[in-house]
């Protein structure tokens, strides 16, 4: 199952995603509305909207977004660092979340602010000290996203929360696939359609398993909070005026333009 939120002339939903492939929707992509929350097993209120009538919005409102660093070893290479024993960890604030085809805005304190494109975990149930065997038991699907980051900042900071953390810095889209296969799929980042970053989620240092036993270690874990696994090799930087997508294969695609800040 597709989940996402959307806003149709009657005000925001959570919906069903679907196709258009069964008879029963004509042919034509539709949002199903679920009725109160997408977590357990949805029921739906029997209203539908043609998807391209209503704006798909971040399909999630995450309580916190926690993101892993250093889990590609190419990635690391390029930012000329060493691979961590152990998952880094470090929060991005979730008023820093947009959805597909919202503006990302560029800070007028920085000079250079990098996209960082990477699949996303979306945790389904309240949980802590989750071994990484039963990891898959709390996830309620897989997003995309884009990790922006303000790079000139976090150098000068020697942290990470300024860097990552202005509004805008998380695009998250379009949809939460309740039933893909996160293990080696390919994600491209694209700047104005010229790929920048392509790798697989196989060559992750720290698998989504291993992910989530140490953060659940530090952290209770609540449903719709977001996971983002680290970014592959590429990184580099936007400017207004120009268009960043990610692609997760099998998943979907996020796109977001760049604007200066106003």
């Amino acid at each position: 199952m597709r989940l996402g939120r959307i806003a149709s002339p009657d005000g925001v939903a959570f919906v069903s995603i679907e196709d258009g492939s069964t008879a029963e929707n004509g042919g034509v992509p539709v949002a199903r509305e679920i009725a109160e929350h997408p977590f357990g097993t949805p029921t739906f209120t029997g209203r539908s909207w043609p998807l391209a009538d209503v704006r798909v919005l971040a399909p999630i409102l995450a309580t916190k977004v926690i993101c892993i660093g250093k889990n590609y070893a190419a990635h690391i290479a390029e930012m000329g660092g060493e691979a961590p024993a152990d998952p880094v960890i470090f929060i991005k604030p979730n008023t820093s979340i947009i959805g597909p085809e919202v503006p990302i805005v560029r800070p007028p304190s920085s000079r250079r602010v990098d996209f960082e494109g990477e699949l996303a975990v979306v945790i389904g149930k309240p949980c802590k000290d989750v071994p990484a065997a039963k990891a898959a038991s709390v996830i309620l699907g897989y997003t995309i996203a884009n990790d922006v980051t303000a790079r000139d900042h976090q150098q000068a900071d020697g942290q990470w929360t300024r860097g990552k953390g202005y509004d805008s810095f998380c695009p998250l889209g379009p949809w939460i696939d309740t039933d893909f296969d996160p293990s080696d799929v390919e994600l491209i980042t694209e700047l104005d359609g010229e790929v920048k970053q392509r790798s697989r989620t196989s060559l992750m240092i720290h698998d989504i398993g291993a992910i989530i036993e140490w953060i659940s270690r530090v952290m209770t874990l609540l449903p719709g909070d977001v996971i983002l696994t680290g970014t592959p090799e590429g990184v580099g930087p936007m400017v207004a005026g120009q268009r960043v997508s990610v692609s997760v294969a099998g998943l979907g695609t996020l796109s977001n333009p760049v604007v200066d800040k106003a």
